[in-house]
């Protein structure tokens, strides 16, 4: 799961403009995997490459207990809803971001082999649907594709910067899926995943600087675009 997990994100901003920015929101969707791939490189939580073991790609994350267990999900979703709340002083937007950050590992659930935890523990569960292409694909792009839509007819603004967001995101989905597979696990593809995750940032950022809720109307409108 790759740009699936930026649907929740997507949504959450369609639901209400007291929703976080849709740059922070795009930052809670991946804060698990911000935090995994960091703690990679810092040498606290591993994976290696193991060809075939799925047959969408050949990741085994056989060691990720803090961030991809439930209980770590909901450590990180408490910690972001506390932030956002500290900076906005809005509960609303605080549930939202902590949300969609805990999406994530539910979202990862449907597709991951069993290297997911409850609690960090040696039990693992995982769906598996990565080996099943057939599903996962068209189940991702749909996801995606669909929460986007609600946010496009939820929101008001040029064309041009959402279509520019959601070419990316299929770019970089492709690429993911049907360009050459790592051969071995590094600093080097753990910063690329982080360097996508900032793109796919910024570029959320600067759309939503474009665009307002169709529940502001009036000075509402104005104001907000101020």
């Amino acid at each position: 799961m790759f740009i699936g997990h930026f649907a929740p994100a997507f949504v959450a901003r369609a639901v209400t403009d007291e929703a976080p920015r849709l740059g922070t929101l795009f930052i809670a969707a991946q804060l698990i995997d911000w935090a995994f791939f960091t703690f990679a490189i810092l040498g606290i939580e591993h994976l290696r490459i193991v060809p075939g073991i799925t047959a969408m790609n050949p990741l085994d994350l056989y060691h990720m207990p803090f961030t991809h267990s439930l209980l770590g999900s909901l450590v990180f979703a408490i910690g972001f809803g506390v932030l956002v709340f500290a900076l906005s002083r809005n509960v609303s937007a605080a549930t939202w971001a902590a949300v969609v950050v805990v999406s994530h590992w539910f979202l990862d659930l449907l597709v991951h082999r069993p290297d997911l935890t409850l609690a960090g523990g040696d039990s693992k569960i995982g769906l598996g649907l990565w080996n099943a292409p057939q599903i996962a694909i068209p189940l991702e792009l749909g996801i995606t594709l669909l929460a986007f839509w609600w946010y496009w007819r939820r929101t008001k603004g040029p064309i041009v910067p959402p279509l520019v967001l959601i070419g990316t995101m299929l770019v970089f989905q492709m690429i993911n899926w049907f360009g050459p597979q790592p051969t071995e696990a590094g600093v080097g593809m753990y910063v690329l995943a982080l360097v996508s995750y900032g793109i796919l940032t910024a570029l959320a950022y600067w759309l939503d600087e474009t665009r307002w809720h169709k529940s502001l109307v009036g000075l509402a409108v104005a104001s907000a675009r101020r």
